[in-house]
């Protein structure tokens, strides 16, 4: 039979496809995580639990008020975005002038918070989404086969990076959020509403983390744990990438995903740890990482 590096192509391709999945959500986790730390100085550990709240809203809306996958797409990120906004002027806001560390804190309180109230209501077990009928089947390339929903998840998610780095480094309002983080107080001389702009900013970082979750829920299911297995492997990335950088995220998250794809190949016993190994690595050549800027 023939084989690619001494590994079947079929196996080979296959693990490049479930990397290229798994980073398309690290992509999308950390860059929600680059926005709010990069433009707010807010560590986000709240940031997995509302990866899983997107989710379950999304169950909610499927069992509740019959609204299925499309809707959810639009109407999860905005309620937990609006939920997030809450959680930034009643909690967070107070917290901006004093050192990170507190409101790394509070963040990691709210999670266990969250995912706690979750669990004890769910268990947990995961509850089924299923994959909306216009995603059904696959396409056979030949050397594999490509499932509907899982190239629909990259697509998507590789639009929703691209755009939302376009956004903050190419047009006026990124310049505005921009100037806001490195002078606040100039910024409001012209009239700029900042506090509003840190609001909604911080609930469009929480409303990529729900749109990640509404994403996930046909693949992995809709668990109250499933942001806490997920939120230490996207930290890794944020530092790897570069702390507050968007593009890093984004190139870093997919990067890393097709690596921990390839190492189940070659090396599975290492597939749970490299991204750590490679953190580890990083850090030690380039503590900034490898987008990030020395303060």
């Amino acid at each position: 039979m023939f084989q690619l590096i001494g590994v079947a192509p079929q196996a080979l391709f296959s693990q490049v496809l479930v990397g290229l999945i798994n980073g398309a959500f690290y992509a999308i986790l950390s860059l929600g995580l680059a926005v709010i730390f990069g433009l707010l100085n807010i560590i986000n550990f709240a940031h997995g639990a509302l990866y899983m709240l997107g989710a379950f809203v999304a169950y909610f809306l499927l069992q509740g008020l019959g609204l299925g996958y499309w809707s959810a797409l639009i109407v999860a990120p905005l309620v937990v975005g609006l939920f997030g906004m809450l959680l930034e002027r009643t909690m967070l806001r107070q917290l901006r002038q004093i050192d990170h560390l507190y409101g790394l804190l509070l963040t990691f309180g709210l999670a266990l918070v969250i995912q706690g109230v979750f669990q004890n209501e769910f268990g947990s077990s995961g509850l089924p989404y299923a994959v909306p009928p216009a995603l059904v089947g696959g396409q056979n390339l030949g050397f594999m086969f490509l499932p509907n929903y899982r190239a629909w998840v990259i697509v998507i998610s590789l639009a929703v990076c691209l755009s939302t780095w376009w956004a903050i480094e190419r047009t006026k309002l990124g310049s505005y959020l921009r100037a806001a983080t490195e002078n606040p107080t100039i910024v409001q001389a012209f009239g700029i509403n900042v506090p509003r702009m840190i609001t909604l900013t911080y609930g469009f970082g929480v409303a990529l983390a729900a749109f990640a979750g509404v994403l996930a829920a046909p693949i992995y299911q809709v668990r109250p744990l499933m942001g806490a297995d997920l939120i230490i492997v996207v930290f890794a990335v944020v530092v790897i990438g570069g702390m507050g950088s968007i593009m890093g995220s984004i190139l870093t998250g997919f990067g890393l995903g097709v690596i921990e794809g390839l190492t189940k190949v070659f090396y599975p016993e290492a597939s749970n740890t490299v991204i750590f190994v490679i953190m580890t690595i990083v850090l030690l050549i380039k503590p900034a990482g490898l987008f990030g800027r020395v303060q």
